[in-house]
């Protein structure tokens, strides 16, 4: 038979088993173990009768308030954690869940690779409005009304003048009545044409136009910026090749192939077995454009270009649908996490 002294270190362990308990079953078992009816505080009671009536009274009274005490801690115990949602399920000893780790849009990542590679160049940022005036998105770039090169651009037109920019190049024409040379700008952002959405063309697309205004600017200035970028971007190996072509706000014009980085010139389904890759349109800055914007063509020059954001991601990646990057697939998403 346990005596007064025995009850009490019991006591003493039991609550502080209640306390330090983390779930309903460990508490429940401490219960069971103490005052059930096979339990330890239950075993002295019964046991009672066999005592002298001296002992039995010290002893009951022992075994008693330890009951009460025991009772009260786990009551209080269960209630502090009812009150706790989803307790019951949690154990410290299992390691932690990790957060899913996001991953930024491919386009997101090339736009800002392209702007930081032309920033390293001195080039500033700067941005405009995606629904634009016809002026700026044509007039103002050697568009007039009458143009046939507007039929090159199938435009959104919304209400009056107003049209969802087709190209970046209007924030040219913007900066370009603003400022004062020299200037040194890129021109990140997003664009819109009425096309039919297929796995080469797409209504949404981005691009990087870029330009630079100054005094004595030639062509050797555009092709050594763009060569400069080429290497950054694609590699040491990377090898260029311009050819004549035509837009209306630069004279004369061009469009610079990369050598493709996949077969190294040498032919293979991505450059179509031609050894080459299309990546951007340049050229020197039609004298009409500067004039329309307040400069002396005869005392400045310039040069401008424009970069396919999609093009450029999808010949970085290997993506042959264009529809990729605007279905919101979190499974395409989550492969370009890096």
């Amino acid at each position: 038979m346990a005596d007064v002294q025995e009850i009490e270190q019991m006591l003493a362990e039991a609550l502080s088993a209640v306390e330090s308990a983390a779930t309903p079953q460990e508490i429940d078992d401490i219960r069971i173990r103490h005052l059930s009816r096979k339990g330890y505080i239950t075993s002295i009671l019964k046991s009672l009768k066999d005592l002298p009536v001296e002992k039995r009274k010290k002893i009951g009274a022992a075994a008693n308030k330890a009951r009460s005490a025991l009772e009260s801690s786990i009551k209080a115990a269960q209630e502090r954690l009812a009150s706790v949602k989803g307790i019951s399920t949690l154990d410290p000893t299992l390691p932690g869940i990790a957060s899913p780790v996001g991953a930024l849009h491919p386009i997101t990542t090339v736009m800002n690779r392209l702007c930081e590679s032309f920033e390293r160049m001195g080039f500033a940022i700067a941005r405009g409005p995606d629904v634009e005036t016809d002026y700026y998105n044509f007039e103002a770039l050697n568009f007039p009304p009458d143009h046939p090169a507007r039929d090159m651009q199938d435009t959104f037109y919304i209400e009056g003048e107003k049209v969802l920019r087709t190209h970046t190049t209007p924030v040219q024409a913007r900066v370009l009545e603003k400022m004062k040379p020299p200037m040194k700008i890129i021109m990140p952002g997003k664009c819109y044409r009425n096309e039919t959405i297929s796995a080469r063309a797409h209504c949404i697309f981005h691009q990087v136009d870029g330009f630079l205004v100054d005094e004595g600017v030639t062509m050797a200035d555009l092709k050594g910026a763009l060569y400069a970028f080429c290497k950054d971007f694609f590699g040491e190996d990377v090898r260029l090749k311009f050819r004549t072509s035509f837009f209306p706000f630069t004279e004369p014009s061009a469009e610079m192939d990369i050598s493709c980085f996949l077969c190294k010139g040498k032919g293979c389904p991505l450059c179509k077995h031609y050894g080459w890759l299309e990546i951007l349109g340049c050229g020197m800055i039609d004298p009409n454009v500067l004039a329309l914007a307040g400069h002396d063509p005869e005392k400045y020059t310039g040069y401008a270009f424009g970069i396919g954001v999609e093009r450029i991601a999808m010949l970085k990646y290997g993506i042959t649908d264009i529809r990729l990057f605007y279905e919101n697939d979190v499974r395409f998403i989550r492969q370009f996490r890096s």
